[in-house]
């Protein structure tokens, strides 16, 4: 899997405050990478440089080992979180206007829009005035008008907000099928569940710098230490009393346990054979919330 978008120790100032800070990162082609931070983390300001809106005082924004300039720009699609539309043109004339400003030929343009509708559920509105939709279909006219110029990069920002959860789930299963067609997304958020639930690798900033990032599944292993996800008829008593066990807790039907750093699982998952039946056995990984939380705490008492 290649890379297509690289920032290397990214800087912007305004006046005295930093609000990026030397913030590094790699997207991978074909993926849906979570761009994540408190509120008023950096996030939106680091996505404004990568487009060029404002520019870096420094550090380099590379779109496929190249610098990011106004050409190289066009590849990329972005839906910033501050968005609108002329509610009173048609959704077709709509985007028209928005794929020819990005550089497609009316006709063509027409043709795509079409098709996206259509893809989208909304061929039957093509002609509605832009007022008459719901804000859910809204969002998905302003997500089409992003596509029409077929970028390779797509970058969205907060583009769940305010919308019903029929409409979420509609708009994340698009975003997966967009992934499988070769698509790079990058998303901007501040819910964590919906990184939990779509994104591949991830970047978590806080006070504008990069406190944790790569694959996903292999941050949960990092934070989930040497702890297994257990159902067992054996005791908990017993488990603890097991050489290597640090600790053991509930976890609903289950049990939590934790074993020295250096302890194999496997000698742990035989240990419970021999005196019990085994219904699960597996490595505990936390959710991305209690990663979020403890990357933060511990980077902010670093600091202090």
């Amino acid at each position: 899997m290649g890379m297509i978008l690289r920032l290397e120790n990214v800087t912007k100032r305004f006046g005295e405050r930093v609000a990026v800070d030397g913030v590094s990162f790699t997207v991978p082609g074909a993926s849906i990478f979570g761009l994540l931070g408190p509120n008023g983390a950096g996030k939106t300001t680091t996505i404004r440089m990568i487009m060029r809106i404002i520019l870096p005082d420094g550090g380099r924004v590379l779109l496929d080992g190249e610098p990011v300039d106004d050409e190289r720009r066009t590849a990329i699609g972005y839906l910033p979180e501050e968005r609108g539309l002329y509610r009173k043109m048609k959704v077709l004339d709509h985007l028209v206007f928005l794929g020819t400003i990005r550089g497609v030929a009316p006709a063509e343009a027409r043709r795509r829009a079409l098709a996206w509708l259509e893809r989208f559920g909304l061929a039957d509105r093509a002609q509605a005035k832009v007022e008459t939709l719901s804000k859910g279909m809204q969002q998905k006219v302003q997500l089409i008008g992003t596509l029409l110029h077929r970028p390779r990069l797509l970058i969205l920002d907060e583009p769940f907000s305010g919308l019903d959860p029929l409409v979420t789930r509609e708009m994340k299963a698009l975003l997966r099928s967009m992934r499988e067609e070769g698509i790079s997304i990058v998303l901007s958020t501040h819910v964590l569940s919906q990184v939990d639930e779509l994104c591949d690798h991830i970047c978590l900033i806080d006070r504008g710098r990069t406190i944790l990032g790569g694959a996903l599944d292999a941050i949960r292993r990092q934070f989930g230490g040497n702890v297994w996800r257990v159902r067992t008829s054996v005791d908990r008593g017993e488990i603890a009393a097991l050489p290597g066990v640090r600790s053991v807790t509930a976890l609903g039907e289950d049990l939590l346990v934790e074993l020295e750093p250096d302890a194999p699982g496997g000698a742990l998952v035989a240990a419970l054979v021999e005196r019990g039946e085994v219904e699960a056995f597996t490595r505990f990984e936390p959710d991305l919330e209690n990663i979020f939380i403890r990357a933060v705490e511990e980077e902010r008492t670093h600091a202090a």
